[in-house]
This record gives C-alpha cells, structure tokens and sequence, in this order.
C-alpha cells in the first residue's frame, strides 16, 4: 500500500508540477461548476428535445447521478478515510503548486469533481448515444475537469481515478433506472 501511495504522490507532482502563470488562471475558473453553467444548460435543452414531455426523467436521473455520487464521496469516503488533500498533507503541501490560495477542503479521497463529472458525462453519452462524436466530448470534459482539481494542488491522482470510477458506476445505474422507468411508463 505503501508503494501505490508514493507512486500516487509521485505522479501527483508530475502533474501538478505542468503549470504556467498563464494557465493558473484557467485552471481556477475551468474548475468551478459555475464555469460550466452552458454545458449543462445544453445538457438540459437536448434531454428535452429527445424526450419531450418524459424528460423528467431523464432529468431526475441526472440529478440522482450527481446526489449519490455526491453523497458517496464526500459523505462518506472522505470522512471515512481522512486522507488529507495535498494542500493539507503535512509532508508535502509546501511542494505543491497552489492557486489563489485554494486549498480545498482538508479530505480529498475520492474526489467528487471527478465523480459528478464522470457520472454526468456517462449518463449523457448512453442517454443521447445519437449525438455520439458530441457526446463524446463529454470525457474529454471529464477528464480535463479532473485535471483541474490536480492542477490545483487539491487532489491526487487516485483521488480522481477512484472518484471517476464511482461516476462511471452511478453514470451506469442512473441510466439503467432511466431506462427501466421509460419502459414501465410506455
């Protein structure tokens, strides 16, 4: 275990260590929710166009996606396995590159920026699977938004690769519930 930790740690500086005056700004603003109101304004508008007067469901889904994976990691895990964020780790948080002096909160495993968007980001793909090479857009989305959160210095990499696993998984469930209910109702 101890190895997987440093190697954790290891990868985390690489990363974290990829950062320019220019992009910290970026950074900052591309990993805000607020930021991404358009995306998820889209989201919304073609859900409605697909599914007309049933886009509730669809709708309620996303929303139990983004609630569980939520819940799941920063209601339970983090508490659970108090793994300090590196902003908050004492061995290392006067190495890691910071912006604006965001630090985040003390715990960070599993991150739930990673969760929510990948869990989004998979709902969404299966859901309008139509739209493939623009939904397909929705990982790199993922992705990126994850990065931010190392970028930061508020995650690890197994932070955002544990919480990408719980959305992916929630992702998945949300829209088998959304298909079972779509059917029951036709």
């Amino acid at each position: 275990m101890d190895y997987i930790a440093t190697l954790d740690t290891e990868i985390f500086f690489l990363l974290n260590g990829l950062h320019a005056p220019w992009l910290d700004q970026v950074m900052f603003y591309a990993t805000k929710t607020v930021t991404w109101i358009p995306l998820y304004g889209l989201l919304i508008y073609l859900i409605i166009k697909n599914f007309g007067n049933r886009s509730w469901i669809p709708l309620l889904c996303v929303v139990g996606c983004i609630f569980f994976t939520d819940r799941i990691t920063s209601g339970v895990m983090k508490p659970y396995f108090e793994r300090f964020r590196p902003t908050h780790e004492p061995m290392v948080k006067e190495k890691v590159h910071t912006v604006n002096g965001y630090k985040g909160g003390k715990f960070g495993f599993a991150s739930s920026h990673a969760a929510n968007a990948f869990g989004v980001a998979l709902f969404s793909f299966l859901l309008l699977h139509n739209n493939y090479r623009w939904m397909s857009l929705l990982f790199i989305w993922a992705i990126a938004f994850g990065y931010t959160r190392i970028y930061l210095g508020v995650h690890y990499p197994g932070d955002i690769a544990v919480g990408s696993a719980i959305g992916l998984f929630f992702g998945w469930l949300m829209y088998r519930l959304n298909n079972y209910i779509l059917h029951k109702i036709e």
